[in-house]
């Protein structure tokens, strides 16, 4: 009886230790757990931070989005009859402007721009509030223009100009919508903007387009490649949908406040463009810029983003608005 009662007493010591012991694993595994998915949290919020991130609506669009190389033009007379400019500096200290460019109330970044307006230069007949590219941050040492650390170069440019630029080649990516667009004005002007672009010294190898026409439920996408002087006409190139002045629905198409990304690579002389929505194939375009004179010593670049407003003709009441939840950029470095 006396063996029985100490195999009884041993058993169960054996099994509360067991049990203890099993209870202190699972906790140690759930801490870990918990360890291994703050972790796995706090880098997944470092990944969105490069890319789309969490956007906050009480947050200005410099604290959701990566504006350091970035200056903003506004509709409004800086004081000589053209269009204001807010410096990368204004920008990143939690610029807003209630009528142009603030954040939504799901956090992407809108860019609001009227028909009238006052312009960037008088050599300009369009309004636009819109993103330009300054790689040399708040260093106004350097000047906006020209093969200098400001801006870049394709990659099959001159050695030189290659050294002296701030980068070679180029990627933007953005995602966003459109959210208005003008229903007034003439037939060629009516319901188009340009939501991104490449500006190089007088010409742009690319301005990409979205157009909805006023009795249209649907928009189309396209591009312009602009070839340098004496290179070339302007070239048009149809991603969805038509440019027509007259186009008919396009079945499609993309409808006002739809999301949708964009991407623009330049790899030396190889344009390509990509449109991309959710549930549907990308669609893409590659074009060879060789002969359009990009090429040349001399020749720098820079990327635009936002909304250059292509209707001059509509009711000084009528506009357009587009909104950014995504806007990355990169470049080759020597």
């Amino acid at each position: 009886m006396k063996l029985y009662k100490t195999i009884f007493a041993l058993s169960i010591f054996a099994f509360l230790f067991c049990c203890s012991s099993s209870d202190s694993n699972v906790k140690e595994e759930e801490q870990e757990q918990e360890i291994i998915v703050e972790e796995g949290e706090e880098e997944q919020e470092g990944e969105n931070n490069e890319t789309s991130g969490e956007l906050d609506p009480n947050k200005s669009p410099s604290e959701n989005f990566d504006l350091s190389t970035w200056n903003l033009s506004i509709p409004e007379n800086k004081g000589d009859g053209t269009a204001t400019t807010i410096s990368v500096s204004e920008i990143n200290n939690k610029y807003e402007n209630s009528k142009y460019f603030y954040t939504a109330n799901d956090g992407g970044m809108v860019f609001k721009c009227p028909v009238n307006g006052f312009k960037t230069s008088i050599n300009t007949s369009y309004t636009r509030v819109e993103l330009r590219e300054m790689l040399r941050g708040t260093n106004t040492s350097i000047k906006t223009q020209g093969v200098n650390k400001n801006n870049w170069v394709f990659g099959t440019a001159p050695t030189a100009d290659k050294n002296a630029a701030a980068g070679f080649d180029g990627e933007m990516k953005a995602t966003l919508s459109v959210n208005h667009v003008t229903t007034t004005g003439s037939s060629s002007h009516v319901g188009r903007v340009v939501i991104g672009q490449i500006h190089a010294n007088n010409d742009e190898p690319i301005r990409i387009y979205y157009r909805k026409l006023k009795n249209n439920e649907l928009g189309s996408i396209y591009f312009a490649h602009e070839p340098t002087d004496g290179n070339g006409d302007e070239q048009w190139h149809e991603m969805i949908g038509s440019r027509s002045n007259s186009a008919s629905n396009p079945s499609d198409g993309i409808a006002l406040n739809e999301k949708f990304s964009y991407t623009i690579k330049v790899v030396g002389d190889i344009l390509n463009v990509n449109i991309i929505r959710e549930g549907k194939e990308n669609v893409s375009k590659t074009i060879n810029m060789v002969n359009s004179g990009f090429n040349v010593g001399g020749q720098y670049m820079y990327f635009k983003a936002g909304l250059y407003h292509l209707n001059n003709t509509g009711d000084a009441d009528d506009y357009a608005q587009v909104t950014f939840y995504d806007l990355q950029k990169s470049h080759t470095t020597n």
